[in-house]
């Protein structure tokens, strides 16, 4: 007998798919006591940790914003405020984060999120055709092209990992 497809819709497919955007679902098995959610998700696909961002909600001065990076790096909070034009930024409160977005930690999408922040892309995102975000739960990863996240999210690209800002990466 053939098993029940369960998956239910989040609303980062849901965006996608009412904008007529083509993506790939990737999930994999989520394990609960995994240290990083990006490199948990890179390792369980099998897919290099440079194509895989994590979308990480910082506060800039009071207003909340999107850093998409790389999970092979981190994300640099000085250049992220600075393009932002602020001179601080500092990680979101995780509760605020949660709320802002509609998502769980660990399951942040820069899709479909219930109030949308200006967003900003790590500028090695520009080198790739496609890259996978988070799906909007933990355990699911959405692969699409560079170019329509970047239009779906209104992203500026900009050098905001320790990849591209001149830091290694820890």
């Amino acid at each position: 007998m053939a098993r029940k497809n369960t998956f239910q819709g989040t609303p980062a497919t849901a965006a996608l798919t009412a904008a007529g955007v083509p993506f790939v679902l990737h999930p994999y098995n989520h394990d609960p006591a995994a240290g990083s959610y990006g490199a948990e998700a890179a390792a369980a696909l099998g897919v290099d940790p440079s194509r895989v961002f994590k979308t990480l909600m910082v506060d800039v001065e009071g207003r909340l914003a999107v850093g998409i990076v790389p999970v092979s790096g981190s994300l640099d909070l000085k250049a992220m405020a600075a393009v932002l034009g602020a001179k601080k930024a500092s990680m979101a409160d995780p509760a605020a984060a949660q709320r802002r977005t509609g998502y769980v930690l660990g399951g942040i999408s820069p899709l479909g999120q219930r109030l949308p922040s200006p967003a900003v892309l790590d500028s090695s995102a520009l080198a790739l055709e496609t890259l996978l975000v988070s799906g909007g739960r933990r355990g699911l990863d959405i692969e699409l092209a560079t170019a329509d996240l970047i239009r779906l999210t209104d992203a500026v690209a900009a050098p905001i990992s320790s990849v591209t800002a001149g830091h290694p990466a820890p």
